[in-house]
């Protein structure tokens, strides 16, 4: 019989570990003839457009310490702006690029790496162009629900200034946590979950 949808209750929310990785990156997980290769570990291609970079960064807890069993998801426009997705409707994105990475961070070091490329501009939603970033999204053992922040870069302070969600950060100190500093062509973005550091996280 089939229940009434009423009487159905919100379950208890559950943390993602200590299994997330067997079922989001099996073969780095030591489970092979799931998948060829992780979802969401290549990006690019050899005929991918745009600047290549390398995002690269830490997931840090509120001792200062890098989460080595946390996994971080990103999502971010092509090089001209457009979202390889069904709802993109102002033109047709790059096909050599996913828009989409999944990398679990090193139980080494507790670092986590992208190669991608640098995003294009794209509108608010009031019309108005955001500066390039990439949606940044983090699950780890005893984060009930994934975190989502946005990643900046240090090398576009104009478009920085005049981006419609940076502008909405109230304590503006807090927005340097958002930017990653470049290097040659690493950026870099440590993630930081409580602490005088802590990176700011969007309810969205």
């Amino acid at each position: 019989m089939v229940q009434d949808l009423g009487y159905l209750k919100e379950s208890p929310s559950q943390t993602a570990g200590p299994y997330v990785h067997i079922g989001c990156t099996p073969n780095f997980a030591g489970i092979t003839g799931v998948y060829d290769t992780d979802l969401g570990s290549a990006m690019v291609n050899g005929r991918t457009l745009g600047e290549r970079i390398t995002v690269r960064g830490r997931v840090i807890d509120g001792a200062g310490t890098p989460l080595k069993d946390a996994l971080v998801e990103i999502w971010q426009a092509d090089a001209a702006g457009f979202y390889n997705s069904p709802s993109e409707l102002r033109g047709t994105a790059d096909p050599n690029f996913t828009g989409w990475g999944r990398c679990p961070t090193s139980p080494d070091d507790g670092i986590f790496t992208f190669d991608t490329i640098k995003p294009g501009r794209v509108p608010y939603k009031d019309g108005r162009r955001m500066a390039p970033h990439i949606t940044v999204w983090i699950v780890a053992r005893g984060i009930n629900t994934g975190l989502h922040t946005r990643l900046y870069f240090g090398d576009e302070q104009d478009a920085n200034a005049e981006d419609p969600l940076l502008a909405r950060i109230e304590h503006r100190q807090r927005a340097a946590t958002l930017v990653a500093p470049r290097e040659g062509s690493v950026y870099t973005f440590d993630i930081h979950l409580q602490g005088e550091k802590e990176t700011v996280f969007l309810d969205i």
